[in-house]
């Protein structure tokens, strides 16, 4: 693992940043890396390579996932230093589920996933920043862990995976974590009126009260999706 040819922090430049970011200082400001150190260290091994040997060599694992969690450690620090405190909220993300639920086991992923989003988060927080984490499919059964180590929001709520109903999420999760998404990329926005659309993003934020934003249940916004489903999300949000 040593001899591998590693990427060095020190070619990433972010001496821009500041200035950057000053004509935005009204919003709030998402920035760090995106970090998704699970899935690339799955394209390291090649996936199936990946999960195997996390129970035949769990120290190759290890050693590797700590080099890519390294240098997205010391890009961070070069980013939220430069950025002099232009940013608020630390967003990163791993698909850790799919539609049916987690990739890997709860167990395997407090074992070789959950310390290396503690030393992120914990970064992060020393910087005096809020964090914020995305990860699309069936995770509720690793929220608590999302909440344990720190973590303030969660994104998105993809409502149509296991175990991910906003009414169960709302009754456990609400007082301690922020959600944003929920409004349904697979469903609702694709095939809803835009009355449907209003009296869903109603609900939800009658749901889960002042720890919600509105948010499609996925970052993207595919060309499928009617304009005038998007513009009833976006007009009732701000009511």
């Amino acid at each position: 693992m040593e001899k591998y040819p590693w990427p060095d922090p020190k070619y990433v430049n972010c001496g821009f940043l500041e200035e950057s970011l000053k004509p935005h200082k009204d919003y709030a400001i998402f920035g760090g890396t995106w970090a998704p150190f699970f899935h690339e260290v799955a394209n390291f091994f090649g996936m199936e390579n990946y999960f195997v040997k996390m129970y035949n060599y769990p120290e190759v694992v290890d050693a590797v996932t700590e080099h890519v969690v390294d240098f997205n450690l010391a890009v961070n620090e070069k980013i939220f230093s430069s950025a002099k405190g232009g940013i608020d909220i630390y967003f990163f993300g791993n698909d850790f589920g799919s539609q049916k639920g987690l990739l890997i086991s709860p167990n395997m992923f407090r074992r070789f996933i959950l310390p290396h989003m503690r030393r992120l988060v914990d970064h992060a927080k020393k910087h005096g920043l809020k964090v914020m984490i995305h990860s699309c499919g069936g995770v509720s059964e690793i929220i608590p862990d999302f909440i344990d180590i720190g973590i303030d929001g969660f994104h998105p709520v993809q409502v149509e995976a296991e175990g991910m109903a906003p009414e169960r999420l709302a009754s456990e999760f609400k007082d301690k974590l922020t959600f944003l998404g929920g409004i349904s990329t697979q469903q609702l926005l694709l095939r809803g009126t835009p009355e449907q659309v209003r009296e869903n993003v109603r609900y939800m934020k009658d749901l889960f009260g002042n720890g919600y934003i509105v948010s499609s249940s996925h970052e993207a916004i595919l060309p499928n999706i009617p304009p005038e489903n998007l513009a009833a999300m976006f007009d009732e949000a701000i009511r």
